[in-house]
């Protein structure tokens, strides 16, 4: 090998192990660990904002199935004071191996939270009285009126949610 392969492949080299390392970091930044007192103001904001908040976990198959509805809204309303936000109810000790992996395969736009607080039967309440537990669940809100629906949703049932609160 000639000097010049020599230094093109580890400069090669050093590109790639600094692109992981920042992608995998840019991942960790995006998806904040939190439990439900942290989390909690997400579910009370008073402004001119829109808030669709869908609960799920990469172990859901429903969940996974519905994503898309919430990506597919995030870009509709990217600009238009709608905010949506993926809570991974994910087990705490899943969070590298299966949340990151999960969000960055799927190249999820959406704002995604990883709540950590497994004693569930002190919040949902708080959430909504009508919350079962069971996922996926999704709370859509402005300021003081607030939807709460315990099942999957398409794009449409939350655009015709979403378009009469803005």
């Amino acid at each position: 090998m000639t000097l010049k392969k020599i230094i093109t492949f580890f400069l090669l080299l050093g590109a790639v192990m600094t692109v992981s390392v920042d992608a995998f970091s840019q991942r960790e930044q995006t998806i904040p660990r939190m439990d439900f007192e942290t989390f909690e103001p997400w579910l009370n904001q008073d402004n001119d904002t829109v808030y669709v908040i869908n609960f799920w976990a990469t172990w859901c198959k429903p969940c996974i199935k519905e994503l898309p509805e919430f990506e597919k809204l995030n870009a509709t309303y990217e600009n238009k004071n709608v905010r949506v936000i993926l809570v991974s109810l994910d087990f705490p000790n899943k969070h590298e191996e299966r949340l990151l992996p999960f969000v960055a395969d799927r190249n999820l736009k959406s704002r995604v939270f990883h709540l950590t607080d497994v004693d569930a039967n002190k919040w949902i309440d708080k959430v909504s009285p009508e919350w079962s537990g069971a996922l996926p669940a999704t709370i859509i809100y402005k300021g003081d009126t607030r939807e709460f629906h315990e099942a999957s949703m398409t794009y449409e049932q939350l655009k015709s949610i979403v378009e009469p609160k803005r």
